[in-house]
């Protein structure tokens, strides 16, 4: 699990950015599109929103470990769990729409996945938020936290080490310096 990390800890450039978004189809007869995952790099891409962009970078490269797959909600709840804390980092959602448009042009890397709709629901909220669900069927209440969100972080973490074994997620070309000093 992604722990908060105190300011000024070394930034660490290996790290990835999953976010859900509306689902689409790329092509004909192809399975539904709805998370993707890129290169923290890639929210250096001069056709993201900036200074948004470089700000969530910084935000998001901050004392984390090589590898690393970090959800928008987990910053989200790093920030305070409010979209209004989102306010002094950046727009996310113009931003995530951004590197969504990067994506399907082709102008960067990413793991486009199909999430089944609990493990898509289970990175959409904090990192010890727990999710119900109702079971018609059964009458029973289904309860879902960390663990199983853990779990979903592992299950993508291996689609992408199988992806990225010989080469790493391109993030774009002509990037943007990353911010040095606080965000």
């Amino acid at each position: 699990m992604t722990q908060t990390q105190p300011a000024g800890t070394a930034r660490t450039e290996d790290v990835h950015l999953l976010f859900a978004h509306e689902p689409y189809y790329p092509g004909p007869g192809t399975q539904e599109i709805n998370t993707t995952l890129v290169a923290a790099a890639s929210l250096l891409h001069p056709r993201v929103r900036q200074p948004d962009g470089a700000r969530i970078h910084h935000r998001l490269t901050q004392g984390r470990l090589p590898g690393e797959i970090v959800p928008l909600a987990t910053l989200t709840h790093e920030l305070g769990g409010s979209a209004d804390d989102w306010r002094g980092v950046g727009d996310w959602e113009s931003v995530t729409t951004d590197l969504l448009q990067l994506v399907r042009h082709g102008d960067c890397d990413a793991l486009s996945l199909g999430l089944p709709e609990i493990a898509r629901t289970l990175i959409c909220t904090g990192p010890h938020t727990p999710v119900r669900t109702f079971d018609m069927a059964t009458g029973e209440v289904i309860a879902y936290g960390a663990a199983e969100r853990a779990a979903v972080l592992a299950e993508v973490a291996t689609f992408l080490a199988g992806l990225t074994a010989e080469q790493d997620l391109w993030p774009g070309d002509g990037l943007l310096p990353a911010l040095t000093g606080p965000a």
